[in-house]
């Protein structure tokens, strides 16, 4: 018997030897791969349970008092309570179609944004009483608002593990531009945009949300966020920086041309 055939024989054990096929079936085969390990959600770390502090008490169909006040100022839908993973939802969120200003012209907000409605009247009452007053100083009329979030069950930033975003309760909406009735878009946070607007929007908006972040803050550098969490004593947040734009290059001068001869000295003919 061949040295290969020995070899066989061993591996595959005894009655074998010879069959390199039963050999080949014996061999063990490798490992399955593991399963795929999903990317972290920005719901890591929220609550399982979405009944978590649920007061059926407080379930009603009825316009609360807030609702009435914002009909005033908005055309809104009221929505039905929201049950969401954890924290997320609420019991009085509102859809706002448009603001409506004093003379009854008709603010658009792009896309509609769901809001808790202590939020919906803080934004729309800043629009009425600070935006549109600040943008008619400068002969500018507004048209409509970018709304770049709202409602979104998450948590801050998106970082999983983080505290609960306020977008998962409706109470903040980040806002990225301003349309003019001339079709202009004004972006808030665009260096170039005029300064002393700038600086009235973000004054006015600190003065009107507790939280305010926009340029100089890491994660709103091109929107600006307002939410409506209330902290202990009354601790506010404003961080909004209003930047200009970067000084520009200095162009190069030419270099001087070289010294004329010196006097007396020959010239061509």
């Amino acid at each position: 018997m061949s040295l290969l055939l020995v070899l066989f024989a061993l591996l595959a054990g005894p009655g074998t030897a010879g069959r390199p096929a039963d050999v080949a079936n014996s061999v063990p085969l490798p490992t399955p791969r593991p399963a795929a390990v999903a990317p972290p959600s920005p719901l890591d770390g929220l609550p399982d349970d979405p009944f978590a502090g649920l007061d059926l008490a407080e379930i009603t169909s009825a316009p609360t008092p807030c609702d009435q006040r914002l009909a005033a100022m908005a055309d809104i839908r009221l929505l039905p309570r929201l049950i969401g993973p954890g924290a997320c939802g609420g019991h009085d969120l509102v859809l706002i179609n448009t603001i409506l200003l004093p003379d009854q012209t008709r603010i658009a907000v792009k896309p509609k944004p769901m809001l808790n409605c202590p939020m919906a009247e803080s934004l729309a009452a800043w629009v009425r009483d600070a935006v549109v007053p600040a943008l008619a100083k400068k002969n500018m009329r507004l048209r409509s608002i970018q709304n770049y979030d709202s409602y979104e069950c998450r948590t801050r930033n998106r970082i999983p593990g983080a505290k609960v975003s306020e977008h998962a309760h409706g109470d903040a909406i980040d806002v990225r531009s301003f349309t003019l009735a001339d079709g202009r878009r004004l972006m808030l946070t665009d260096p170039t945009v005029n300064k002393n607007l700038r600086v009235a929007l973000r004054d006015s908006a600190c003065r009107r949300f507790p939280t305010v972040l926009g340029p100089g803050e890491a994660y709103h550098s091109g929107h600006v966020h307002l939410d409506a969490l209330i902290r202990r004593a009354g601790y506010r947040i404003c961080e909004w920086e209003v930047r200009v734009p970067a000084p520009k290059p200095a162009v190069p001068l030419p270099r001087p041309r070289p010294a004329e001869a010196a006097a007396g000295a020959a010239r061509p003919g």
